[in-house]
């Protein structure tokens, strides 16, 4: 029985900041789970050092299940993004235990694979439809065969979305959050251009994708979702606020268009009534916020009785610890979609040695015992966190925007 001795909270930021928790066991294996939530990082790591690591010592590091279950129903206070990033945290670090234990990678005690690679989608984006299509066109002759296609709005100072690094995209960019100037009236017009465009120049056998970041009523997503149609979008992701599940019941009465959400979501529950109503598509829950490997399973089995396939969140928020963990899910899971995939920086790959690679539109998560990721804690140690926010939006009119 491999018995939990330690367990710490390493908050470290080369370029962004990231949350990593570190479970050692007395036979001396370790393993690494990812905390970081997007400008709320420290809410997480204090949660994880005063209120869970205490809970883990002496625990049997093999007893996943069981500590899942523990630290959900025993808090009383149950689900939010806080709760389910750190049960994320412990969740992963335990599984990267038992694969190192059983020298095995993750995905070989999750099933095995069910595919030979995973397909990921780069992101394309620019300040006009061109350059947007420009960056697009270099995706595809990498071998990207989904590729995101985000451009600025004509008549709007900066659009959240579209970034300067065409390989490197951090949203979350200033000590305040900027504030973000926004009209859906000039965004509806550009879309359908920017898809026109895009189909033109790439062709038909390459997947497009578009994030609408939540910023229409289920009306005007009906309508963007129609007018895309002839350009046969692989996706339209979160296309309303999903707090309400039932909007999504309006947008399908109005296109054929895939829809994707829940990069937000947190738990099942966040998921349930669009999954068994078959209002969306594509589930986009991931494993840090979505409580780890044991709770994302149990969302992606539901998502499967109805053909809803995964298609998680991969943005650099999520370390190459999420990441590796995405990987060795997404190989396994009978209905697996998609992974977004946002590179990481040098600086942190160095923080993060791991075993997962790219090629030509595919990823694998590699053959190492476990996650396949370390931490160098000594380089890690020279990045201190740096407060980081989120943009915000605002109509053209000052009216902060709900989305």
């Amino acid at each position: 029985m491999p018995r939990i001795i330690d367990a710490k909270v390493i908050v470290t930021c080369p370029g962004r900041n990231f949350v990593t928790l570190k479970i050692e066991t007395e036979d001396g294996v370790y393993g690494l789970g990812d905390a970081t939530l997007n400008g709320r990082e420290l809410s997480v790591a204090s949660y994880l050092s005063d209120h869970v690591v205490p809970l883990l010592i002496g625990r049997d590091a093999h007893r996943i299940e069981d500590i899942w279950q523990y630290l959900y129903k025993g808090a009383y206070w149950r689900r939010g993004p806080v709760t389910m990033s750190a049960i994320a945290a412990v969740d992963t670090a335990l599984w990267d235990i038992k694969g190192k234990l059983a020298g095995l990678p993750l995905y070989q005690l999750l099933g095995g694979a069910s595919r030979d690679g995973v397909m990921v989608y780069g992101h394309a984006n620019g300040v006009s439809i061109e350059e947007t299509v420009e960056v697009a066109r270099n995706y595809q002759q990498q071998g990207y065969k989904a590729i995101r296609l985000q451009c600025g709005v004509p008549g709007l100072p900066s659009t959240y979305g579209v970034s300067k690094d065409k390989m490197f995209y951090e949203p979350a960019d200033a000590d305040l959050p900027t504030e973000n100037l926004w009209s859906t009236e000039k965004y509806l017009r550009v879309v359908p251009e920017l898809f026109k465009a895009a189909r033109a120049a790439l062709g038909w056998d390459v997947h497009l994708l578009h994030d609408i970041h939540h910023r229409l009523t289920p009306i005007e997503a009906g309508r963007l979702g129609k007018d895309l149609e002839p350009y046969r979008p692989f996706w339209l992701e979160d296309a309303t606020p999903a707090e309400n599940q039932d909007a999504f019941r309006l947008i399908r009465q109005h296109t054929t268009t895939p829809l994707a959400v829940g990069e937000i979501f947190n738990s099942i529950w966040d998921a349930k009534h669009l999954i068994e109503n078959q209002l969306i598509d594509y589930i986009r829950a991931t494993v840090v916020h979505a409580g780890g490997i044991t709770h994302l399973r149990r969302i992606a089995a539901h998502a499967d009785l109805y053909q809803i396939r995964t298609g998680c969140h991969g943005a650099t928020d999520l370390s190459p610890v999420c990441m590796a963990a995405a990987l060795h899910f997404d190989l396994s899971v009978p209905n697996f979609g998609v992974q977004e995939y946002m590179r990481h920086t040098p600086e942190t790959d160095a923080v993060f040695p791991h075993a997962y690679s790219f090629e030509r539109g595919m990823m694998h998560p590699g053959e190492k015992p476990g996650l396949g990721v370390e931490l160098d804690e000594v380089l890690a140690a020279q990045y201190p966190y740096a407060r980081a926010y989120l943009p915000v939006n605002r109509l053209e009119d000052g009216t902060m925007y709900n989305w």
